[in-house]
């Protein structure tokens, strides 16, 4: 069966997300140009961009999760790049308004949330071609 309010709500979050990202995109373009350094700049551009990236794949799954069987794996991945922008983007957009540096351990976790979101995608796409018997077991 297929789990459409779950992909609705990916699809909804992704969305939500991508606004976000936008508006934190023109809010560093156009408000903290002048405060922050070009290199703080470059640091929440950095959080900025890995938003998007990840609120189009949340949104890719929302829309992969209305096609295909309800699968933990393709869930799991929406929710690691949830977690990724919250701790990646999430760290770095702090880092750079705050200049604290110590919240900058908090980032590389954001990173294997986005890694491990990535991996579950992939292992459910695997797991839907054997499913579908179109990749061979070789088992």
């Amino acid at each position: 069966m297929r789990d459409k309010n779950t992909a609705s709500k990916f699809i909804a979050t992704g969305s939500i997300l991508a606004m976000l990202g936008v508006l934190l995109g023109a809010f560093g373009a156009h408000i903290l140009k002048n405060q922050l350094t070009s290199d703080q700049i470059n640091i929440y551009q950095t959080g900025v961009n890995y938003q998007m990236y990840h609120s189009f794949a949340i949104l890719f799954v929302g829309l992969y999760q209305s096609q295909v069987q309800n699968s933990r794996l393709l869930h799991s991945s929406a929710i690691a790049f949830i977690i990724g922008i919250v701790l990646f983007s999430g760290s770095l957009y702090f880092l750079s308004v705050t200049n604290i540096r110590w919240i900058g351990v908090v980032t590389p976790i954001g990173g294997m949330a986005f890694i491990i979101g990535w991996f579950c995608l992939a292992m459910s796409a695997v797991k839907n071609l054997k499913l579908r018997g179109n990749l061979k077991n070789d088992n």
